[in-house]
């Protein structure tokens, strides 16, 4: 039996979660103690400490009108922040009417099962005991949908609230040093990370302890329903990705084409007429789209790892601290986040550039040391020393050591892709500057280089991957899978933080440009905001990492609920859909890219006409027209986002009513083992000619500055290269995971319609 009581469990997990949205609250008061009102010097009453509110600025020596200032941040922040939040209700409207939709097909799909009868039915397990019956899966299933999804939209939403709160804020504390501007931007980004996690957990356990409350005994029933959790969460956050990524590259190419290689003028230049478009999709697509991306993967992986604790000893035992293993974790990740925040914003202060990027990075260390420690604890208390595990049919005896290793090796695997990430897209190391070089002889050899670069990076991630799959797999079934997915997905709010810090330091850069700050401010917010691609390539590279844990534990899922004891590879009617699978990445990638490339089509035409129409805007006398730029991202990434969404969302339930069950496990399996290995190279790419671009125009070393300055040849092949590598890294590379993930949580939620009525075409034949 298991040290901590089922009333302990009962009071744990919430107190968890509420402990994680006081703590983001917190976070967020400090942060908006930064006054977007011209003061001079600080409050009276403001506290002169270790925050400094009262510190004095920089900028009285050099004499710059404060006040104006001060005004002019206030009112791009202004503008950037309407135009994300009108942009994110358009979204949401078109989804809004897809969710409703959807939701009414999960109902009829599953209570068809058994003709929509009310009576109990026999267990698809248990044959001898009454469950309830599919027509209650089908309405349960269908409410915990449109919970995951309103979850995941308000997850994003709020994280974009937040972030287009903290840029301008970002952009005044700069003037104080460099330390500030990052505790200000780190906040900000944790506010979002522990409102995420507290919220995805709170949610689901108020789901679950609602939901028991009619199944009763009947765990299998209740937590088949439960994984509707997971498909709304990522069936929101596929869109809010693909289109937010359309949104925020549309703009930057757009930007980036016109200003930087034709007119010259420098990025977040405020002649720009595509400018704030640029700085609202950073937004959209990295924030708001991560958000919800995240909270998917979290979902999903705890969804798997419920499902099939449902039908092993802990399921048939109605022990409901076990049960809750996954929730424990998740709750345990929470405390360990916070004190790992607090080592960022509160024991060390950050006073020289060089001291910002490896303080995110112990951020991923420190979290990661503390949360093994954490898992032992909770694996120790909460589940009993030795039990079964189901394993497609039979039971296999598991330990708790064996459990404790399983969600380890997922932890440290997600740590070892981050810094593999890093190792191939930071400019300290020896591949970016390499693609850097090559940017000597053109534009051509970068492109070379950088593909070469993404293709490489893909070998230790996968080799990670594999490790931790067989690891867990062998010493705790699918289960195992599950928890390691969960393990890498549980220190989520730190890495949610480092993740959202980036689009914010970025958005802080772009204000003090548009605002005119002096140069030294702009050189400071440079600094985080290089720090900040670096540790967005890591945050991609767990969200990829941890999609494919997540979608290989659903497939195991699937796979037991649809009944097929074995997936043959040999089989035609699973080959064909292996080659199937394996293709579907290859075509989303395709419309996702091709969308970019004719909305930024778009966008270089305004811009063009823009700057040669309107007299007086190059000198910067005349304002550029900024809203007809963001009507053409929001047109154009609502109506691109409709293709690839139905293509994600329609494959499982047109292979599996036609082709049957056998042919969907393997377009699973196809899109999952193809669909990773596109997604790294993708985000890897992206990143590193993006930090080769930067690397050139910094000019930090001996090496740089043979390259550089901004204008030079290397210069504009870098611009070259950085422009092609926006759609793969913001748009293609992260929505990849989501229709890893989201192919394989749809096939579960549907696994008992395909296993009754599934694959017509064969039985006609």
């Amino acid at each position: 039996m298991a040290l901590l009581p089922d009333l302990g469990t009962e009071i744990v997990i919430p107190v968890c979660a509420v402990i994680g949205i006081v703590f983001s609250l917190f976070q967020w008061f400090l942060v908006s103690r930064v006054k977007l009102s011209p003061e001079r010097g600080g409050d009276s009453h403001a506290k002169n400490g270790k925050n400094g509110y009262g510190d004095y600025l920089i900028e009285e020596e050099e004499g710059i009108n404060d006040h104006n200032v001060v005004a002019k941040c206030a009112e791009i922040q202004t503008a950037i922040s309407e135009g994300a939040t009108s942009f994110l209700f358009t979204e949401y409207q078109y989804v809004g009417v897809f969710m409703v939709a959807f939701a009414i097909l999960i109902f009829l799909f599953l209570g068809s099962v058994e003709g929509f009868s009310t009576k109990s039915q026999p267990c698809t397990y248990n044959k001898e005991t009454l469950c309830k019956p599919a027509l209650a899966t089908a309405l349960f299933s269908t409410v915990s949908f449109l919970l995951g999804a309103v979850t995941s939209v308000v997850s994003g939403f709020l994280g974009m609230k937040i972030a287009t709160y903290a840029n301008a804020r970002t952009t005044l504390e700069a003037r104080k040093g460099v330390g500030k501007a990052f505790i200000t931007a780190f906040r900000s980004g944790a506010v979002m990370g522990f409102l995420l996690a507290a919220n995805g957990l709170l949610v689901l356990y108020i789901t679950i302890n609602v939901f028991k409350l009619y199944y009763g005994d009947d765990w299998e029933g209740l937590f088949e329903a439960i994984t509707g959790y997971g498909l709304g969460g990522s069936s929101m956050a596929l869109f809010g990705r693909v289109g937010g990524g359309i949104y925020t590259k549309a703009a930057d190419v757009g930007a980036d084409l016109v200003g930087k290689v034709e007119r010259n003028i420098p990025e977040d230049d405020p002649r720009n007429p595509a400018v704030i478009a640029d700085n609202v999709g950073d937004n959209v697509g990295d924030i708001a789209g991560m958000g919800s991306d995240l909270f998917g993967s979290y979902a999903e992986s705890s969804c798997a790892a419920l499902v099939v604790a449902s039908i092993s000893s802990f399921g048939m035992t109605h022990d409901f601290t076990a049960m809750c293993y996954p929730l424990l974790i998740s709750s345990m990740g929470i405390i360990v986040c916070l004190i790992t925040t607090l080592f960022a914003t509160d024991f060390f202060e950050i006073k020289a550039v060089k001291e910002i990027e490896p303080a995110l990075k112990n951020q991923l260390i420190i979290s990661t040391i503390l949360m093994t420690v954490g898992i032992a604890i909770v694996t120790w208390t909460c589940v009993p020393s030795s039990f079964t595990i189901f394993n497609f049919g039979t039971q296999k005896v598991v330990k708790n050591w064996q459990l404790f290793l399983c969600v380890c090796v997922g932890l440290w695997a997600g740590l070892i892709i981050g810094f593999v990430t890093e190792y191939y897209t930071s400019n300290a190391y020896s591949p970016v500057q390499d693609v850097a070089d090559s940017c000597r002889t053109g534009a051509a050899t970068n492109v070379i280089f950088g593909l070469a670069l993404g293709y490489k990076s893909v070998i230790i991630p996968i080799f990670a991957i594999a490790f931790s799959i067989f690891l867990s797999f062998s010493f705790a079934a699918m289960y195992g899978i599950a928890v390691a997915a969960l393990g890498m997905l549980s220190t989520i709010a730190t890495g949610l933080a480092i993740d959202a810090y980036g689009p914010i330091s970025d958005n802080a850069g772009g204000i003090a440009e548009m605002a005119g700050m002096s140069h030294r401010i702009r050189e400071r917010t440079d600094a985080l905001d290089a720090a900040g691609n670096t540790t967005a390539a890591i945050g991609k590279g767990f969200a990829i990492g941890s999609a494919a844990l997540v979608s290989l534990a659903l497939f195991g899922a699937f796979v037991s609920r649809a009944e097929i004891s074995t997936v043959d590879v040999l089989t035609p009617k699973v080959f064909i859909g292996l080659l199937v699978g394996a293709m579907l990445p290859y075509w989303f990638s395709a419309m996702t890219m091709k969308s970019v490339g004719s909305a930024a089509l778009k966008m270089v035409e305004e811009v063009r006409r823009q700057f040669n129409t309107i007299p007086g805007l190059m000198e910067g006398t005349a304002k550029p027209d900024y809203a007809t730029c963001v009507k053409i991202s929001t047109d154009a990434s609502i109506k691109e986002m409709i293709p690839p969404g139905a293509l994600v969302m329609l494959t499982p339930l047109i292979v599996g009513t036609f082709f049957g069950v056998e042919t969907l496990s393997g377009v699973l399996a196809g899109s999952l083992v193809s669909g990773v290995q596109i997604a790294i190279s993708a985000s890897n790419t992206g990143g590193a000619w993006d930090n080769a671009k930067k690397y050139i125009e910094a000019g930090a070393s001996e090496h740089a500055r043979t390259l550089g300055p901004k204008g030079s040849e290397p210069h504009k092949a870098a611009v070259i290269g950085d422009t092609i590598g926006d759609p793969l890294k913001d748009t293609s590379g992260p929505s990849l995971n989501i229709l890893i993930k989201l192919m394989a949580v749809e096939s579960l939620v549907f696994a008992p319609f395909f296993a009754t009525h599934g694959g017509l075409l064969f039985k006609l034949f």
